[in-house]
């Protein structure tokens, strides 16, 4: 491993997008839920 050379753009990146795929869709429900909850306390609080 240690005698390759390395060649830029040959790297295998499949499971770092998904990774960060991942992330990315529990960014958006967890700001989904919070603006939702925000919502429903701005309306129904008295």
């Amino acid at each position: 491993m240690a005698d390759q050379e390395h060649v830029h753009g040959t790297m295998d990146t499949s499971v770092q997008e998904k990774t960060f795929e991942g992330f990315i869709a529990w960014v958006i429900r967890i700001a989904a839920i919070s603006i939702g909850v925000l919502i429903f306390l701005a309306i129904f609080n008295s």
